[in-house]
Formats: C-alpha cells, sequence, structure tokens
C-alpha cells in the first residue's frame, strides 16, 4: 500500500475502535486506544491508536491526534519498563508497505527489548492468548498505581 492511499475503515484498528474485533486494552481515553499486540515481536508489545483519527499514516493525520498519541506512548512506556524491566525499549511507527506498515491506521509500537534477543520481525507467530490475559492483567495492575 502506498502512501497516498485511502483509508480502509474495514481496517482491523477500526474494527478494534468500533468494538467489532476484541483487543487486549491496556489504556483507553476519549482520543487514544493501546492494546497488546496479538502477532508480538517481544513480550510486552504494546499497539498505541488515535481513535478519531482515519489516517493512514504520519503523512495524513493531524497534528493533534499525533500529539494525544505521542503522550500516551510516553505514559505507556513508563509503565512498561517499570513493570517488565526491560534492557531496551524500541518506539517506532511506520509510514506505507515497503516501511513496513502492515495495518494502514496510523499507529505506534511501544516494543520492550531484552538482552540476548534479537530484534524480532513483526508477525512473526501469534501470542497465547492466556499470556496477554496474563501480562494485560499485570499491565492494567501497574497503571491503576
Amino acid at each position: 500500500m502506498s502512501l497516498t492511499a485511502t483509508y480502509d475503515s474495514q481496517n482491523i484498528f477500526a474494527q478494534i475502535i468500533r468494538g467489532d474485533a476484541p483487543c487486549y486494552k491496556l489504556y483507553e481515553d476519549d482520543d487514544v486506544l493501546a492494546f497488546l499486540d496479538v502477532f508480538p515481536q517481544s513480550y510486552g508489545h504494546t499497539l498505541v491508536i488515535p481513535k478519531r483519527s482515519a489516517a493512514c499514516n504520519i503523512l495524513d493525520v493531524d497534528t493533534e491526534a499525533l500529539c494525544k498519541m505521542a503522550a500516551a506512548v510516553q505514559k505507556l512506556t513508563q509503565v512498561i519498563v517499570a513493570e517488565l524491566q526491560p534492557d531496551g525499549v524500541q518506539v517506532a511507527q511506520f509510514n506505507g508497505a515497503p516501511a513496513g506498515q502492515t495495518v494502514f491506521h496510523i499507529h505506534m509500537h511501544i516494543v520492550p527489548r531484552y538482552a540476548g534477543e534479537g530484534l524480532g520481525v513483526h508477525a512473526a507467530g501469534k501470542a497465547d492468548p492466556a499470556e496477554l490475559e496474563r501480562l494485560q492483567a499485570r499491565l492494567l495492575k501497574r497503571l491503576a498505581a
């Protein structure tokens, strides 16, 4: 998909926002939704999306939505680092299929990185639902503290 694609309201993130598809939600407010990636690159891989923006990528998202998304990314990264104690953390945002974007609703990745593990490949394998539920509960508890 190119950088100038038309937004598809049936993409998986749009479905999640509407409640038509499930997710392992970590954070939600009026503007932003964050949830665990079901195809994680690493333990704790989280996605953050704007709820009110029908933008495919950084080129067509409005600045206010982007700023709210970035603020949520910072808050969630702090929580993930405090709870999971990774050796590093990667924050990434991809634009267009050649750059690695696979869902064409703007989003940011928070990927904890652990010593001795490779960087991983996105969508390398689907996570165990029970493991995602345990991780979700753990991170929600930390968020509430």
